[in-house]
Order: structure tokens, then sequence, then C-alpha cells
């Protein structure tokens, strides 16, 4: 029989039972109710929710992989409460619906299912706390929630059947990122439930199933085009705000000035704060991931329409200074030894890796950046910094040629050759710090006859050629693909080092303008040396120098134009789904 009923036992079956010679012995008349159930996803990733794809139960990474895709909800659709949707356990927008992912209970039967049969979606209980199924709730598109918690979804798991030829739209929320104890795939099943007699419990007597994958937080590289800058007003930064405003407005991007009575007197936009994204094939926005520094800056994070947030926060550990997400960056994409990181890698600064001493970044950022699994991440040693992080010693800029970027690296080697160089063309009275007074500047036989110093930046150039290595080997890089920049250190506290002059390598990369520090070095025929050599490594590959004077309000306090600034950049064209495999 191949007809749906449109009845309870509507459709017959009769049987006859013979003897031989065809002697008939009785009938017997078997009522059959047959109905059509099918649970269904974006299972092929075309924004569409197809029909009883056959992949929708499973999920497979790559440019032919299958499987359905979930959005953290963590954006807020109203803009006066500062909380996120999937803290909520009800749905008052529909714009709210356009972060979640549909999901379609397809029916074609009898307009009610026989006596005690009903349908049940069913979640574990550790899914469970990942994710939130909502359905439309009649008349005018209002939402009810089907579960508040795991429990009560386990209690009361049943859904309607319509009958006929019918969709009941239900819309699924993710609750949480992957993390350590979360590989970021859930199972939703539904099941046929057939009533059991006396007491005993439903039995399923037919169950679908559906696979999605929590979109995971991706990380955007200097590569990529900047759509706004953040930078903090304090009472002592207006000079930089003015340089800094000239540089990112004449680019034409948007500049957005965290005002005094927000950030409190922090000034350090890189260290709270990490822009990202989520994407899946329905939706996509920027996400906030806030560092657990919390700084005065700590409320400046914010969530908003289409605007994401998460942090995570240690319960048992001392926050340092790695912590701050200066010492977060990323590559652009690479490729080493044949695997392709299409969305990069992302770097964090760390003790030395043989060392049970010094300071790390916290454990539980540590797990949720390993657990995106699509920008496998690299660490570096960069506790030998006085800060400790990794944007004190390395940058990407952007390239025409090659991998399409440079790596730049800070070098004191570079330094000492650029100085001695000028000392030999007769240039040894020219003075480091020119133009910021007599109490800072030094001639350039001073600083080089400074063996205390040079034995300081040897240490350091060690330090640094120990990651060189490590990047090199990780990105697949060559010498060819690295610039050593000349900037010296100084060591101060705990023997630990910090930039000597602003640290130009601690930079913004706007497109293909760069706002850099300036380095107030020697000048030469009217033109700081240092400037000079800047440029000589960046034109070449179509970059224009802006150097930002940063010396009094950021540099003398440890900090550089990129600490003090943010970038919020488009997101990669790739989608995280096509990478050919998971780490």
């Amino acid at each position: 029989m191949n007809k749906v009923s449109e009845g309870v036992n509507d459709n017959k079956l009769s049987i006859a039972y013979y003897r031989e010679k065809t002697e008939e012995l009785g009938k017997a008349v078997l009522h059959l109710t047959a109905v059509e159930i099918s649970l269904d996803v974006d299972a092929d990733r075309d924004g569409v929710v197809e029909k009883n794809n056959p992949n929708k139960g499973s999920w497979k990474w790559g440019p032919s992989g299958h499987g359905a895709i979930l959005l953290v909800n963590c954006d807020s659709e109203s803009t006066y409460m500062k909380k996120v949707d999937s803290s909520t356990d009800k749905v008052t927008k529909v714009s709210d619906l356009l972060d979640m992912s549909r999901m379609v209970l397809r029916t074609n039967g009898p307009a009610e299912l026989p006596q005690g049969y009903k349908l049940a979606l069913q979640i574990s209980q550790s899914d469970g706390e990942s994710i939130r199924v909502f359905k439309k709730r009649k008349p005018e598109g209002a939402m009810k929630s089907l579960r508040k918690s795991a429990p009560m979804f386990a209690e009361n798991p049943e859904v309607p059947y319509v009958g006929g030829s019918n969709e009941v739209d239900f819309f699924v929320e993710g609750l949480r990122f992957p993390d350590k104890d979360f590989g970021g795939l859930v199972t939703i099943n539904l099941s046929l439930l057939e009533p059991s007699a006396q007491d005993f419990p439903e039995t399923p007597i037919f169950t679908d199933k559906v696979v999605f994958r929590v979109a995971p937080w991706i990380m955007t590289p200097n590569t990529l085009k900047p759509v706004e800058v953040f930078v903090c007003s304090t009472s002592d930064n207006n000079k930089f705000l003015k340089e800094i405003k000239a540089l990112v407005e004449g680019s034409g991007y948007k500049l957005n000035i965290c005002k005094e009575y927000m950030n409190r007197g922090d000034r350090w936009m890189q260290d709270e704060l990490e822009f990202g994204y989520i994407d899946a094939p329905h939706q996509h926005f920027p996400v906030v991931l806030d560092s657990p520094r919390d700084g005065k800056l700590q409320n400046f994070p914010y969530e908003g329409p289409d605007f994401g947030y998460v942090t995570r926060m240690a319960s048992d550990e001392k926050v340092t200074s790695l912590d701050s997400f200066g010492n977060l960056e990323v590559s652009p994409p690479v490729t080493v030894n044949g695997r392709a990181y299409p969305l990069g890698r992302i770097i964090i600064g760390v003790a030395f890796p043989t060392t049970s001493q010094g300071r790390n970044m916290t454990k539980v950022v540590q797990d949720f950046l390993w657990a995106q699994k699509v920008q496998q991440p690299i660490a570096l040693y960069s506790d030998w910094l006085v800060v400790g992080h990794v944007d004190e010693f390395m940058t990407f800029v952007p390239a025409p040629d090659r991998k399409g970027f440079r790596l730049l690296l800070a070098s004191p080697d570079a330094g000492y050759k650029l100085f001695h160089r000028l000392q030999n063309e007769g240039y040894g009275k020219a003075k480091q710090f020119d133009g910021l007074g007599k109490k800072h500047e030094i001639t350039l036989d001073e600083l080089l006859s400074d063996k205390a110093l040079r034995a300081e930046n040897l240490y350091v150039q060690n330090c640094i050629d120990w990651n060189r290595d490590v990047l090199k080997r990780e990105l697949g890089l060559d010498d060819e693909d690295i610039i050593d920049l000349p900037i010296l250190f100084k060591i101060l506290e705990d023997n630990r080092a910090a930039a000597y002059y602003p640290d130009m390598v601690n930079m913004i990369v706007l497109g293909n303008k760069l706002g850099i520090p300036k380095p107030f070095g020697p000048k030469v025929n009217g033109r700081c040396a240092l400037e000079a050599e800047m440029c000589s490594l960046m034109v070449p590959l179509g970059l224009s120098c802006t150097f930002i004077d940063d010396f009094a309000s950021y540099h003398k306090l440890l900090g550089e134009v990129h600490c003090g600034s943010n970038v919020r950049r488009e997101p990669f064209k790739t989608k995280w789904w096509r990478v050919p495999r998971g780490v």
C-alpha cells in the first residue's frame, strides 16, 4: 500500500486464509494508518531547509561536506538591556529569529494520530545545555519557548502533530560556544511514540534525527578590510587622538571614540577585547571576545542587534598581563607542509615552554581558543617582556606578492646595524629622542658605547629569534616573508624588557595605510633616520607610513598605537565549514 492515510484506520488490507484445493477458511481485515514524518534542517548549507536530506543526521567538514550549522545567539535585540538573547527564555522580536537556525517538522497523514500515539522532540541532557528550541505560536507569529532548561525539555518533550500535509517551524539557538567540555555537535531526535499497556513507558516506533554544529568564533587578521576603528579619549591623549583621527578618516573608515565617562581612564582598547565574528549560511555578525583582564574599560564591550558578545573568566587562576588581548593575534591564511589554514592561525604569548615558572594566558581562554578548531593556535614565548604581549615584537602587513603578507619582527640587531652605519657615516652626534627635550636625548655615540644596553638587546634578540623559528615552522614562512624592524629594548623590572623608544612594530594596519608609533630617531639631513628606514621597508610593498606621536600618552606607559586602538574588520569570504577538516 503506498497511499498515505487521510483518516485513522482509513486504509484497509484484506487477508484470506485457504485450505488445499482453494477452500476458503476465512478472511481478516487489517486497518492501517500510514503517516509520513520528517524532521528537516539545512543539511546542504545553502540557506534552505530541504526535505529529508539523507545527510541531515551527521556532520562533515569540507567543500563536499554536509550538516546543519547553529549560531550562538549572543547578540541582543534589545537596545536598552545589556543582556544577550541566549540568556532569555523567550523571543520578543521576529528579528531574533534571523539569528536562529530553522528546523521544520514535516508531516503527511490523517487529521490526527491514533489514540495514545504522540510525537516528541528529544535532546540529551548534555546537548540540552547547549541549545534551545522555539516554536512559533499562533497567531501573529509570537514565539513560545519549548524549553527553558534541559530537565524541563525531558519532562515535556511532546510536539504537536498537525494533520494532513503540513509543516511546523521550529527555531534553534545556540547557548554556548565550543569549548573544552563541548565539542560543538548537538543532536535532536524526533520520535513517534506508541502507548504501552498498563503503566509501562511509551516506546518509540520511529525516530528521525538531525545534527547541528555550533559555529566557532573567528578572528580577523590585518589583511582583511577594516570597517571601524576604536580608540579611547583620555585627559592626556589629545595629540594622539588628533593624529589617529586624521589617519582613520583619511583612509575612509569609521572612527569610534570611547569617551572618558565610559573608559574611566583606561586607554588600552586593544587589551580589553578582540573583534571576531560568527557565520552560518543564513546569518553572520561580529562578536566581541571580552578579555578577563577587566580593567576600567570592562563595561565597554557591548552587545546589540547583530553585534555579539562572549567572554571567558578565570575562576581559580590569577589573571596576569598575558590575559590582555594585545597578547592575542591571528595570522593571514597560510599553507604549512601542504596543509591549508584558509582562516589563518591564532597566535598567543605564554611563558617559556620548558619551564613551569612565569606568567601564562589563562587556561580558560586558551581552552576556548583551541576549541574553535578552525584557526589552530600557536604559542609564542612572550613572558620575557614586562607587559608580555606578542604585539610588542610582531605584526602582519599586507603585501602584493609571495604569500600576500609580510611578518614584521622587532629586531635589535637591525637597530644596531642601522645606528652603526649612521655612526660610520659621521652622524655619531645625532640624537635619539630628538625633539623630546634634553632629559631624553642621547647621541648615537653614547648609545652605541652603552655595553649594558647592548647586552640586554643581545638577550632580547635571542628571545625574538626563538619566536622567529617557531613562526617560520608553524606558518610555513621563508626568510623572504619576514622583515626585521630596527627596534631596541631595555630591561626593566624582574629582568623583563620593554621597548627603548616607541615600538614601531606595534602599529595599526588599515588596508595599505599604516599608523606607526613615531620613534623620534636621530635626524639625518633633517629627517628621522628610523622613519626613513621604516618607509624604505614598507613603501616597496605599496604601504604608506603615517607616524603617530604616542610617546607621552602611551609609550611611557609601556604601550603604543596598537595597544591603544582596535579594529573591526570584514569577515573572511572563505566559509569555515568548507575548511577541509577541523583540528
